[in-house]
């Protein structure tokens, strides 16, 4: 590992590292965007507030990705390594893209989990109140069903990086891969229990029964709704920021590499 990446101490009982101007770097998005032939659309949230979407189109292509981030606003890593994705514009040649960059706009200038009324959107989504998650699910269910999710995040409590893998149908898991490719630049937490829940090798396979998640976060709604493989991408964020967004750039290109092959290799995609 090139980067620091020792932590750094600094997260007692709460993210306390750096913020991030969120309307620059949708900003930048945008421009991003526009290079290379993204579909903007914003949505409406409430008077006060927009989220963007972005959908790339791409010629003969087999499998529909989608990637989200920016649900907490005291996560700056997710946001920034989409936008060095968009940046870099290395995508597999093998999907449809939708992005939603940003799902909460109005948590980024606090620094803080929730959105400017306090509310946490990733447990918004079984039972809807906020402005955010009923357009995001009302733009979702115009969308097709999607081939694979990917929710970027990061935890202020980890040790290091880990995985929530989402696969009701047992398809041919892309969670190690993810792993293997992330521990070249980040630590991996190989805590036996994450967020209370086992843990083996980074990777959480948490229960997926309905009942057992009375608040659903946004990857619960896609597993539910809109996919039938989804990872949620967790960098630990008592690291420095730089290493934080080198660990979910490499998570995504790992998914989406290992994704695009079994494609063409195995039936089950």
């Amino acid at each position: 590992m090139s980067m620091t990446a020792q932590r750094l101490g600094r997260n007692h009982g709460a993210y306390h590292g750096e913020a991030i101007d969120i309307e620059a770097l949708l900003e930048a998005d945008l421009r991003a965007a526009n290079t290379h032939a993204w579909q903007p659309e914003w949505l409406t949230a409430a008077p006060d507030r927009r989220l963007l979407t972005l959908r790339r189109q791409r010629p003969g292509a087999r499998r529909r990705i989608y990637l989200s981030t920016g649900i907490h606003g005291d996560e700056p890593a997710g946001p920034l390594a989409i936008r060095r994705l968009l940046e870099e514009d290395a995508w597999p040649a093998g999907g449809d893209l939708w992005l939603c960059p940003c799902l909460n706009p109005t948590g980024f200038p606090l620094n803080r989990r929730e959105n400017r009324e306090g509310k946490d959107l990733n447990r918004d989504y079984r039972h809807p109140t906020t402005g955010e998650v009923h357009a995001h699910i009302a733009w979702l269910a115009r969308q097709p069903a999607f081939d694979l999710s990917l929710c970027l995040h990061e935890d202020w409590e980890s040790h290091g990086f880990y995985v929530y893998e989402l696969n009701p149908a047992n398809v041919p898991s892309l969670a190690e891969t993810i792993v293997s490719a992330v521990a070249r630049v980040c630590p991996i937490d190989l805590s036996p229990l994450i967020e209370g829940r086992e843990a083996h090798g980074g990777i959480i396979r948490p229960s997926l029964d309905p009942a057992s998640r009375p608040d659903w976060p946004e990857a619960f709604h896609l597993i539910q709704r809109k996919t039938r493989l989804s990872y949620t991408l967790e960098a630990p964020s008592d690291f420095p920021l730089e290493l934080r967004v080198a660990a979910l750039v490499a998570a995504v290109k790992a998914a989406l590499a290992a994704f695009t092959q079994a494609m063409g290799s195995d039936p089950y995609y």
